[in-house]
């Protein structure tokens, strides 16, 4: 399959997100591998404008919820409404049957709202009542986090964070940059609008989601990502320093979630075939939200971001 539209559609969202390359990437990693996001990153650093700008590039709808303490579950998926005329009830969807959802600052929702969401993130259906509705194909939940602020947030299950195909974490950018954001958004107050590529069709999308597990991955590295997986939940086997670090590991979902991210990741680099850098390229983001560390681990100043460095370092590359 041609990828020459997903590079114009990378060059695009580049040109609109300045200075957050990782962000656009992973984007189309998500996109590609068929998973929803999870933002963290201080306010104003354009997670809503690369989401918007996504759905622009692509053949499909989106929609931006607000996530706040007096959200209800209805407010997502939708409620039955009864219509006097016909003394029946009409199903009015939410803002989850859109293709591409935003779930801004999703930690400020209460755990009701968190479960609804849980739901369309793994099963890709909605339950109202007694009737189960299905999501569209494609289906992508960016979900963001203020980290600077954690008054009145409720925090994220781990059983809903294993959901998130990825974690990425975002920074303030440096001054060059915030310099061409400058003028960026100056040629926009005049109107001056850039090109947007010819948006890819959601056939495109599916045939490049084929085309990625069509790649070839030897064995030895289907057990390199196994035995990475393996090293979060017995790191002492591996680095004795690590014994103590880690209370509990990945689950079986993350070995899944780092074949497809690392097979996204190298047809959107044009290989016909996975290799050891593209494993280690997603393997921070992939691994990120699933492993928790000990408290004494904690207590001495370990990073989850340093362990997994570690544990990197540890496990041979074949």
């Amino acid at each position: 399959m041609a990828k020459e539209p997903f590079v114009q559609l990378h060059d695009y969202l580049d040109s609109q997100i300045v200075g957050q390359r990782s962000l656009t990437t992973n984007l189309l990693i998500a996109l590609i591998a068929d998973g929803h996001l999870l933002v963290e990153g201080p306010p104003g650093l354009a997670k809503t404008r690369a989401i918007n700008a996504l759905s622009q590039g692509i053949e499909g709808d989106f929609h931006r919820v607000q996530f706040t303490p007096d959200l209800l579950p209805a407010d997502l998926t939708g409620t039955d409404i009864y219509r006097p005329e016909t003394g029946e009830f009409n199903f009015q969807s939410g803002p989850l049957f859109h293709n591409l959802v935003l779930a801004d600052e999703i930690n400020r929702a209460p755990a009701k709202v968190q479960s609804a969401l849980l739901e369309a993130m793994a099963e890709r259906q909605i339950t109202v009542g007694n009737k189960t509705y299905p999501l569209p194909e494609l289906f992508l939940v960016m979900a963001t986090q203020n980290p600077l602020e954690q008054e009145g947030t409720y925090p994220l299950p781990e059983a809903q964070l294993d959901r998130f195909l990825m974690k990425l974490e975002l920074d303030y950018p440096d001054a060059e940059t915030e310099l061409t954001i400058l003028r960026l958004n100056r040629s926009e107050a005049k109107h001056e609008k850039s090109a947007t590529p010819e948006p890819l069709s959601q056939q495109q999308i599916s045939e490049a989601r084929q085309s990625s597990l069509n790649l070839h991955l030897a064995e030895s590295l289907e057990t390199y990502i196994v035995q990475l997986i393996m090293a979060t939940r017995n790191p002492g086997a591996y680095d004795s320093s690590l014994a103590q670090v880690i209370e509990f590991g990945a689950s079986p979902r993350a070995s899944l979630s780092l074949e497809r991210c690392a097979r996204a990741h190298a047809w959107l680099q044009g290989r016909d075939f996975v290799g050891p850098d593209d494993i280690q390229a997603v393997f921070f983001n992939v691994l990120r939200h699933r492993i928790i560390l000990s408290y004494q681990a904690e207590a001495e100043g370990h990073t989850i971001n340093g362990v997994l460095k570690r544990i990197l370092d540890c496990v041979p590359v074949p």
